[in-house]
């Protein structure tokens, strides 16, 4: 038997059509590119320019060839020309408070309504009536060493101040207490610590003696400011313990130098009034109240 060869495909046949399962895609790009062009025609619509939308009405017109119809289809709204109009009128006359869709956005951050102030706590108007009363004190104490002086005169020899260290007793006078370049106490010296004495002996608070010097050389006695300073401090201490019977434990003195000057420049005024000593009444508050002594005294 003679074998038959099989037969092949038939000429010019069509392989089956291949299914495009994609096509989808196309629609969904199409649906993409019409949301895409309605964002961007709301974003247009929400910054209405006046000179714009008549210029946008007047090429329709000539495009389309037919003025009449343009502006009827940009007419056809009379709520949207209103508020074109509106839009307008407020811009012509200086109104801040419309503003555009995206300017808005940006001043939300921008205009912060200023917070309230917070009321008073307790413990802050507690704080505050510390102050005042260590302060109404302290003015006691200077008023009743005012006295003293003011009785002998010598009121004009002394500054008071009230600051964050307690009452400041400043014995500033020209050459009234030290000489230059000398730390021995002058009669009229004596005579201001012996009428301070009782009121600062009777006090409870500690007592501390700042000693000062100006920037001219100290000469030869002391080697530097720094020991004369500490020499003037220290025979003011020595005065109100050996002779107005201050307990030594409740009073220290110090040396400053020329480092904490109160008046600047070289002239004689300046001079004598940093070659000084101040007596402070240190404050037995605690420092949170200590820091109001100033705002809240007489001075």
């Amino acid at each position: 038997m003679s074998g038959h060869a099989p037969k092949g495909r038939r000429k010019g046949g069509h392989e089956e059509e291949h299914e495009n399962h994609e096509r989808w895609l196309v629609s969904y790009a199409d649906m993409i590119t019409v949301l895409m062009a309605l964002f961007i025609v709301l974003f247009a619509i929400s910054q209405v320019d006046q000179q714009k939308y008549v210029e946008l009405k007047q090429s329709l017109a000539a495009g389309f060839g037919d003025a009449s119809q343009s502006v009827a289809v940009l007419d056809g709204n009379p709520d949207v020309l209103d508020a074109v109009s509106a839009l307008t009128e407020q811009e012509a006359s200086g109104s801040s408070d419309l503003v555009s869709a995206d300017e808005g956005l940006g001043q939300q951050g921008t205009n912060v309504i200023d917070p309230q102030p917070q009321p008073t706590t307790d413990a802050e108007e507690a704080l505050v009536a510390a102050a005042r009363a260590e302060a109404g004190h302290l003015e006691e104490i200077r008023d009743e060493i005012r006295t003293q002086l003011q009785s002998q005169g010598l009121d004009a020899f002394v500054k008071f101040r009230i600051d964050e260290r307690g009452l400041v007793m400043g014995l500033i006078a020209n050459d009234v207490f030290f000489a230059p370049a000398r730390a021995e106490l002058t009669p009229t010296a004596h005579q201001v610590l012996d009428a301070a004495a009782p009121t600062l002996v009777g006090l409870q608070e500690q007592i501390a003696i700042e000693g000062h010097a100006n920037v001219l050389p100290a000469g030869s006695r002391y080697a530097t400011n720094w020991e004369l300073s500490a020499d003037r401090a220290t025979q003011v201490l020595r005065h109100l313990v050996e002779r107005d019977g201050m307990p030594g434990r409740r009073i220290s003195a110090i040396g400053y130098g020329d480092a904490r000057p109160i008046a600047q420049g070289l002239d004689d005024a300046s001079l004598a009034a940093n070659r000084r000593v101040d007596l402070v009444v240190l404050s037995g508050a605690p420092e949170t109240v200590r820091e109001l002594l100033t705002s809240v005294s007489d001075g």
